[in-house]
């Protein structure tokens, strides 16, 4: 791939593999993190996404997950923490040919680095933020963190935590993402389509991987993965397809004109057909539908989304970007004598 003016263009590719995008170096995470299983999926689909292994960075911050560019056999910086988005930011707008990924923790992306985050999203850079979500502060050894649930008895809130979490997903909605999904750790296949998905992406593309740190944080989400309740439990939104879970699949959700919410529904109840379930659209343009399925786990009785939320494409910031260098140079005179010479002189008296 090569850049002329910001304008991007293919050349042949390498056939890579797998094991091209190892570094030999080791992981070295607690046995059981769900970080093993994120670095598997994206060293698995890094091969199949039609970039050269030199064009692709990962970016991080701190926390457990920004050890990441330490094990990828590209390109990577390992930066200040939540300052991720900064630097890659940057790296972006200068060299738009790369892919630029984000590896970041719930609490390097929500606490410190919030505002960053927001940014990165509203200016709808090309970047590909993976957000590993733990719901704790693993590094630092068990802390409460943004996204840590109400109630949350931990080192630093001993009492249980009086603070109601963000919604990751949400947030990125609204702060103007492009492409917002969501994935767990013990779904291979699944993590592995929607990070082909990210990388197919043009624009601020935002992911959440529901991860389970086994020394902090174990089980945080079982209540979403064990075998006996997750037919129930987990919504998997599928393009084009009715959002249909249960397992019998007769469950699904409906939007009820009349509140104007999502509502649970069943097949074959009160007159209920598959014709009145709810067809996923992560296309649309208006993020309101998208924004309401996000917001379906917070609601109790309601199955928690997995999958693509939103997927538009809009001109990305670094395409804006180049866009204005492109015709402020157009406009500007040929040489130095022409400039000193323009328009824009004064006289001195």
């Amino acid at each position: 791939m090569s850049t002329t003016n910001g304008q991007t263009t293919n050349t042949a590719l390498p056939v890579y593999t797998k094991k091209d995008f190892e570094s030999g170096v080791d992981p070295r995470w607690c046995p059981g993190c769900g970080d093993y299983s994120i670095i598997n999926q994206v060293q698995k689909t890094l091969p199949a996404v039609g970039v050269k292994r030199e064009n692709i960075v990962f970016i991080s911050g701190i926390g457990c997950s920004s050890r990441f560019p330490y094990y990828m056999n590209n390109y990577g910086m390992h930066t200040l923490h939540g300052r991720a988005p900064s630097f890659a930011s940057g790296l972006k707008v200068s060299r738009p040919e790369l892919q630029v990924w984000i590896i970041t923790g719930d609490g390097d992306a929500l606490a410190i680095g919030g505002n960053h985050f927001i940014h990165a999203m509203r200016r709808n850079l090309d970047l590909k933020m993976l957000m590993f979500n733990n719901r704790i502060y693993g590094l630092t050894k068990g802390q409460v963190s943004p996204t840590s649930e109400l109630g949350k008895k931990t080192k630093s809130t001993p009492q249980g935590s009086p603070d109601y979490p963000f919604n990751p997903p949400a947030l990125a909605l609204g702060a103007g993402a492009t492409f917002v999904a969501r994935t767990i750790d013990v779904e291979g296949i699944h993590m592995g389509g929607v990070i082909k998905a990210a990388a197919e992406h043009k624009g601020s593309t935002f992911v959440e991987v529901f991860q389970n740190c086994p020394v902090f944080n174990d089980g945080a989400y079982t209540f979403l993965t064990e075998k006996a309740v997750k037919a129930d439990a987990l919504l998997r939104m599928e393009q084009g397809k009715p959002l249909l879970f249960g397992k019998d699949g007769k469950k699904g959700i409906r939007f009820n004109a009349q509140s104007a919410e999502l509502e649970v529904v069943t097949i074959g109840e009160n007159g209920v057909t598959e014709k009145d379930i709810l067809v996923h659209d992560a296309k649309r343009e208006d993020p309101t539908v998208a924004f309401m399925l996000a917001n379906l786990s917070n609601r109790a009785g309601f199955p928690t989304p997995i999958g693509v939320f939103r997927d538009v494409r809009k001109p990305t910031g670094e395409e804006l970007t180049w866009q204005i260098i492109d015709q402020t140079k157009a406009k500007k005179a040929s040489s130095l004598e022409k400039l000193l010479a323009g328009a824009d002189t004064w006289t001195i008296k």
